[in-house]
């Protein structure tokens, strides 16, 4: 099997990623969120504006993001690491192809199909996009932590 079609596996098979932001002074966070992909560049998933991760990106839109299941046994597990770039999706165009993504996932997951009523004015809920600019996955040759760049979208 490819390293292509491992991550697109790891991505596909996992409900949760790991996003890791910073605030105005550089302070981390992490927070595991529901999400939804497209094409395994774009990522989406709904927040609270004022959870820490949200207003981390509101100051800050460069994040980290890591896909992988943590039920596997020790020594074999396998990730999905990206950098990239997040915002709040605003434009309603824009938010209406990003729900139609986010629901048919959360559908398939057993959750409900998500409308702009949902991430719009005082629903205390928004929308919000990662544009992954680099995957990688580590080498699985022996060495303790030896990255190799991959793109899922490849064969």
């Amino acid at each position: 099997m490819s390293r292509a079609e491992v991550a697109r596996g790891i991505v596909d098979g996992n409900r949760y990623l790991v996003l890791a932001t910073a605030d105005a002074d550089g302070r981390p966070w992490s927070s595991p969120v529901y999400f939804a992909h497209e094409g395994y560049r774009e990522f989406f998933w709904v927040s609270s504006p004022e959870v820490t991760h949200s207003r981390n990106i509101a100051v800050r839109r460069a994040v980290g993001i890591s896909v992988f299941d943590s039920s596997v046994e020790i020594g074999t597990g396998q990730g999905v690491y990206m950098a990239g770039v997040a915002e709040e999706v605003v434009d309603d165009i824009a938010a209406e192809r990003a729900l139609e993504v986010f629901s048919r996932r959360s559908v398939a997951h057993g959750g409900r199909v998500w409308t702009l009523d949902d991430v719009r004015g005082d629903s205390g809920i928004r929308l919000y996009r990662a544009v992954a600019e680099d995957h990688s996955m580590l080498a699985k040759d022996g060495s303790p932590d030896h990255r190799v760049p991959v793109d899922p979208l490849r064969p």
